[in-house]
Formats: C-alpha cells, structure tokens, sequence
C-alpha cells in the first residue's frame, strides 16, 4: 500500500517501528494507528506479531524479524519498498538488557546479545532502509536511546554501552546524512515496561505506563524534521 497524498500533502505518514510487539514499541504502533498513520513494524516473536495482526487489521505491514540478523533486515526492507514509498519516521526501538548484575559476571553470550540487538540491530536497519530515504530527500529516523546512554548505574554497564554507542553512532550519522533528513538519539525516559520490571520489579510500578507516553509523544514524533539533524532529544514530560 503507497503512502495516501491529495494535493496539499501527505495525509498519512509511513513509519517504521522496530521491536512492535511489547513495551513503547506496541504503544506507538495503537497509537500511530488510532491517528490513522501507516506502520510497518517487526519483531521477533512470531506469536506477538501474529497478535497484532489480528488486533490492527489492515493498513499496517507486520512481520517476524529479528532485527541482529542483516540478511533478515535485507529481505524485509526489500519487500516493504516494493510496497510502501520510504518510511517518513524511522524508529529504532527495539532493544534488550542484561540481567542485573556486575560487568564481570556478565556471560560472553548475554553481552554479546545485548549488543547484537541494541547496536548491530539498529545500524542494519539503517543500512537498508536509508538508502531509499536519502534518495527521496526526506525523513527522519529516530534511534532510541536511554538516561543510561548518557549516564550510567551498577549492573547495567552493558546495557549503558550500547545506548552510549547509540548517542554516538547517531550524531556521527547526522553528519553523514544528505540535506532534507534527520538522525535524533532520543531518551524516552523511564517508562513502566517489561524491560523496567527485569531490572526493577517493584519501583517500576511507579512510573508511567507506555500507552499514556505514546499519546503525549507520537505527535511530537510526527513533528521532527531535518531541523532537529543531529540533536539528543528527551521526550517530553507534557
């Protein structure tokens, strides 16, 4: 399905989301939904994909993928071009954390996850949906990063590198991006979501849900232009 247009404009945005199925990544899918926008979204629990389709019917564009995999990320990008004009949103939320604990009881095969889908996850997805944004001229892409990637806690040190990677790798980005397009690192703040629980289980209770965050930030979102190139933004608190 190609993006909707009349002759003033674009009337729907095509945004992609990554890590769609739990936490901000499926409250931005409803709510991106609800304003009537198009998303394309992945995940890679084929289960929870398969739920949303049930639950968001058509006009959105679904699919199991795991996001660490660059040969999968090709083969979705190539498909979701051939059907949809280049994403105007592009956001990198998926991620994971590590289990709370010391950098030096960390096994090999959880850090090397961690930054497998946090930081190689991200750069594939860019790798093979920028190219096609670029040539248009146009679009934003939104890395999602954390307070941890700007500052730092005991126990989640792997967790801090990747999103400190992430502020870095985005500015640098920026600079390489063509006029007409953005890169923004942004800290959504903490939010109540599964990945919260793993670390905190009970003071995550405290904070916001994700569906009230995705109602005050998706339209700010939608707001980001080529002016914002370069900026580590924090989303807002009202």
């Amino acid at each position: 399905m190609k993006k909707k247009t009349s002759a003033a404009g674009p009337v729907t945005r095509t945004v992609v989301i990554t890590g769609v199925t739990r936490g901000l990544g499926r409250a931005m899918l409803a709510e991106f939904h609800r304003r009537g926008h198009h998303v394309i979204g992945c995940a890679r629990s084929r289960v929870g994909v398969d739920a949303l389709r049930q639950e968001f019917g058509s006009g959105h564009w679904l699919d199991t993928v795991n996001v660490a995999d660059d040969a999968q990320v090709q083969r979705w990008a190539r498909h979701v071009l051939a059907e949809f004009e280049p994403p105007d949103l592009l956001l990198n939320n998926a991620a994971v954390i590590n289990d709370v604990r010391p950098l030096w009881q960390v096994p090999a095969e959880e850090f090397a996850q961690v930054l497998d889908v946090n930081i190689k996850g991200t750069v594939n997805v860019i790798r093979h949906f920028v190219p096609a944004m670029s040539a248009r001229g146009t679009g934003v892409v939104v890395n999602f990063s954390s307070g941890w990637g700007r500052s730092t806690d005991p126990g989640v040190a792997t967790y801090c590198a990747t999103k400190w990677a992430i502020e870095g790798l985005t500015r640098a980005l920026a600079q390489e991006l063509p006029p007409g397009l953005a890169a923004v690192a942004l800290n959504p703040g903490v939010i109540q979501t599964d990945m919260l629980r793993q670390c905190w289980p009970e003071q995550a209770k405290a904070f916001e849900d994700p569906t009230r965050w995705a109602a005050r930030v998706v339209p700010w979102l939608l707001e980001l232009d080529s002016a914002d190139n370069g900026a580590a933004l924090d989303a807002p608190t009202s």
